[in-house]
């Protein structure tokens, strides 16, 4: 079975990093800044900021389609809509979900 070298790229982590070139075959590997890996985004600073903007980006998406959707503005109509999309974790935090049942 043949590699796709196209799928493949190189993820230089840590500060002093020399960032050497890779080859697969004759071919070099692609570097990349990032990459997104079973739904979470590694970045090579291993820093969550990056992952933490895109899920509030998501989640301020999901707010703003329910207050446009949504006409009523009193707490007993909001909470039950905004309870239903946020998955309760130990207690102290929730986790927004874009759909129900799937959390973020």
């Amino acid at each position: 079975m043949k590699f796709n070298k196209g799928k493949y790229r190189v993820l230089h982590l840590g500060r002093n990093n020399p960032k050497h070139q890779y080859r697969l075959g004759v071919d070099l590997l692609a570097s990349s800044s990032a990459e997104k890996d079973l739904g979470v985004l590694v970045g090579n600073k291993l820093s969550m900021s990056q992952k933490c903007a895109l899920v509030a980006k998501k989640a301020n998406g999901i707010l703003g389609c329910i207050k446009k959707s949504v006409a009523s503005r009193s707490r007993e109509v909001i909470l039950p809509i905004c309870s239903a999309l946020v998955r309760q974790g130990d207690g102290t935090s929730g986790v927004l979900c874009p759909g129900l049942g799937s959390p973020v």
